[in-house]
């Protein structure tokens, strides 16, 4: 479904270069022209003024913001902030403060991460099993979406089956495993009201993006409306257009994703600014092993971090492209010690995978019109 983008750059110190990820599906020449774009502002500087150089590509052009500049920008924060680790001798969360705990908690996605598992299943007996194989690797955290997508969630009997998903989730993997759901916003406020009363008695971590992040008014009105946290934040980029969501508390969970709202840099500015509204983050984060490397840093050194996304069989030869991969041993990590993000990239291995239109998300609705996937 997705080409991971990763972004290496490369200092006048022989053998010092850093990594960082820039995914965004269906975008990924737009990101790559992007990040040649910006390159021009940065050769030739130096690498360890970070914040100098983030504020350097985020208001040096006329033109800011928008998802393909910050997808840029965070592959780029990211690989200077493994560049000043790999210097220092020390991994990017002492730098960011310190560990602020001792092991960080992930969560799997129904199946690993396959895209059929993800957006394809509806048999409640599906659900039921997938959820078995997580907690045999050790998870105790869940996210699913019950509804597949060409399905309207305003239909009864749509709501019905999808919530009899949830609770075959519920029974087979009894109370001891916490239970996302992700909506995807393809309804609206009413109808995500409406599905969530239908899942009060099975006790959801969080239900995530009820509806489009462009209402918030709309996701304000969900979180009053219903007993368990709401989730959101995984399109919005640059803490600009996180303020709204926070002066409103429309969710009790925000999810910036540290390659698409700005890098490492950027998420530490949104999670302190969330920290003063009590709320907690948890980075979006189902992309490469870099991502999954930056959100980790982060998550060690960010108080209010609740837990982390991981996702880990979109691609079996994921664990061949890169070195060094955080450990995730039942369902948790501990802080990584090596320098800077502590990963490095197996271009030849790389190579073996090149670039590949991705997978056409063209769903429609049973009367033909367009459906949100």
């Amino acid at each position: 479904m997705r080409n991971w983008i990763f972004v290496k750059v490369e200092t006048d110190q022989a053998g010092l270069y850093g990594w960082g990820e820039a995914t965004l599906e269906w975008k990924t020449k737009s990101v790559v022209g992007a990040v040649e774009d910006l390159a021009v502002l940065l050769i030739g500087q130096d690498p360890r003024r970070i914040e100098h150089l983030w504020q350097v590509m985020h208001r040096q052009y006329f033109w800011r913001g928008g998802i393909i500049n910050y997808t840029a920008i965070s592959g780029i924060d990211q690989a200077l902030w493994d560049i000043k680790g790999k210097e220092l001798g020390k991994p990017v969360h002492e730098l960011l403060g310190g560990p602020v705990r001792d092991t960080l908690r992930f969560y799997d996605h129904l199946g690993g991460g396959k895209m059929e598992d993800i957006y394809g299943a509806s048999d409640p007996g599906y659900f039921g099993e997938r959820i078995l194989m997580s907690m045999e690797e050790g998870f105790t955290a869940v996210k699913s979406m019950p509804i597949p997508i060409s399905d309207p969630v305003e239909r009864a009997g749509t709501l019905k089956k999808a919530a009899q998903c949830v609770e075959a989730m519920r029974l087979a993997a009894g109370d001891e495993v916490d239970i996302m759901l992700d909506l995807h916003a393809r309804t609206t406020p009413a109808a995500a009201i409406q599905f969530g009363k239908m899942l009060v008695d099975y006790n959801l971590y969080w239900y995530e993006e009820p509806c489009w992040p462009e209402s918030i008014d709309g996701l304000a009105e969900v979180a009053r409306a219903l007993p368990f946290p709401i989730a959101t934040g995984e399109r919005l980029t640059g803490r600009w257009e996180f303020r709204e969501l926070f002066e409103k508390r429309a969710c009790a969970v925000v999810q910036p994703d540290c390659s698409h709202c700005g890098g490492i840099s950027e998420v530490r500015r949104i999670a302190a600014m969330a920290e003063t509204y009590l709320m907690s983050v948890a980075c979006h984060n189902p992309q490469g092993p870099i991502s999954t490397a930056a959100c980790t840093h982060v998550a060690f050194a960010t108080p209010n971090y609740l837990i982390q996304e991981v996702v880990r069989k979109d691609v079996p030869w994921r664990a061949e492209v890169v070195n060094g991969q955080i450990p995730i041993v039942g369902g948790q990590a501990v802080p990584p010690t090596a320098p800077g993000l502590g990963i490095d990239i197996n271009e030849a291995a790389a190579d073996r995978h090149p670039w590949q239109p991705e997978v056409t998300m063209d769903f429609f609705r049973r009367d033909g019109s367009v459906a949100d996937w």
